[in-house]
């Protein structure tokens, strides 16, 4: 019997979930879209990090700095998972997924305000456009996955509840802001939970961990650009600076490091069950912000260097130090640890260990080269004891 003929890119498709299972799933053009657009809003936090700690007012910066990173994270997050289940890719898909896309350059707009005045109109609003978007494509789940109905309403109910109750907290008291704010960051981590005790959606382990790592890149790559801004400063001055020309090479070798220690292993087979997932997917929160906060760090020692910060040695050589460890103790509780029979004890040791190391290195009299040097151990540690990892597709 002769299969039909379908157009490479229909308009409309029925929402049906695609294989958890399916083979050479990887990501479409549209999430490397997503992703690069996403990191505009990664970027703008991290450079108002940047500013605000060569200032002086980390007990300022640091929690609006956490705020916009959650903003920005959880809206990629619940996409990245909504569409290793449901990715049809036809033209109803691709233009709500552009809507998402237009909230986080609105909420990138808002940054700025949000820092340096505790102005969140904006913020608010490029949010709720790309939450709205979210809970637009769980209502054609619902239509058209009927075993999953109850999972895809209450997703979409509990996307739409919480940005009403975000709208509504505008016009709370000030003084009420960190409570409310707290208040609706736990609603907001609850939807997922809630909606999958209804029915399981079919997201994809190996789609999963290859769309993390991807972002994981693009987020080292703002620290990659702080190393290049090094070395631009150098040149700059006239003859070069040999000192911003070894911290550009320094804090490279940092970068380096932490992508390798990312990739090290495969870790798609550790999202065996719903919980697991959860509690992985949720994790790289911390991940993803520390990454961000060392390309801020970088910069801020750019700044101390060409004396263009009010901070000194120790904290200049922290900004950079803090953001590695919990790094590393984020990447330990969720690749390493869990993995722990086939990374060898000195590996699984080795990583808080490291962390330790790393925030001693602002004491010494070269703290981002001492983290370097720490960090590129621990690569070759874990490169001389880890078992020989796994085919792709064990």
């Amino acid at each position: 019997m002769s299969q039909p003929t379908l157009t490479h890119h229909p308009w409309h498709r029925v929402m049906s979930p695609r294989r958890a299972d399916e083979e050479h799933r990887a990501a479409t053009p549209l999430e490397l879209f997503f992703d690069l657009c996403f990191v505009v809003a990664v970027a703008l936090a991290a450079g108002e990090l940047h500013h605000a700690l060569s200032e002086g007012h980390l007990a300022h910066a640091l929690p609006w700095y956490l705020l916009m990173f959650f903003g920005v994270w959880w809206a990629w997050m619940n996409f990245t998972w909504f569409a290793s289940a449901y990715d049809t890719d036809d033209g109803p898909y691709r233009l709500t997924t552009l809507v998402q896309i237009a909230g986080a350059l609105v909420f990138a707009a808002g940054i700025k305000p949000a820092f340096e005045g505790g102005d969140l109109r904006v913020v608010v609003l490029g949010y709720v456009i790309m939450r709205l978007a979210m809970g637009t494509q769980w209502l054609r789940v619902a239509r058209s996955d009927p075993e999953r109905r109850a999972c895809a309403l209450r997703y979409a109910g509990g996307i739409a509840a919480a940005q009403v109750l975000w709208i509504l907290r505008l016009w709370t008291p000030e003084s009420w802001t960190a409570i409310t704010i707290g208040a609706l960051i736990i609603a907001e981590l609850a939807v997922p939970v809630w909606a999958e005790r209804a029915a399981s959606t079919t997201w994809h382990p190996q789609h999963i961990t290859e769309r993390y790592g991807l972002f994981t890149i693009i987020v080292l790559g703002e620290s990659i650009l702080a190393a290049s801004t090094a070395v631009q400063s150098a040149v700059s001055i006239g003859k070069g600076d040999l000192g911003l020309v070894s911290l550009a090479a320094a804090g490279l070798a940092t970068v380096f490091a932490m992508w390798w220690l990312y990739f090290d292993q495969p870790v798609h087979h550790l999202l065996r069950s719903l919980p697991r997932a959860i509690f992985w997917g949720y994790g790289h929160y911390v991940i993803f912000a520390a990454a961000a906060a060392v390309g801020a760090g970088l910069q801020v020692a750019v700044d101390h260097k060409t004396g263009h910060s009010a901070l000194g040695g120790v904290a200049t050589g922290y900004a950079i130090a803090a953001p590695v460890a919990i790094y590393l103790l984020g990447l330990w509780a969720l690749h390493v640890w869990p993995n722990a029979a086939s990374r060898g004890r000195a590996v699984v040791v080795g990583y808080p260990v490291a962390a330790a190391l790393v925030l001693l290195t602002p004491f010494s009299p070269a703290p981002i080269h001492l983290a370097a040097l720490v960090l590129t151990a621990l690569v070759a540690a874990s490169a001389i004891t880890t078992h020989p990892r796994q085919p792709a597709n064990a």
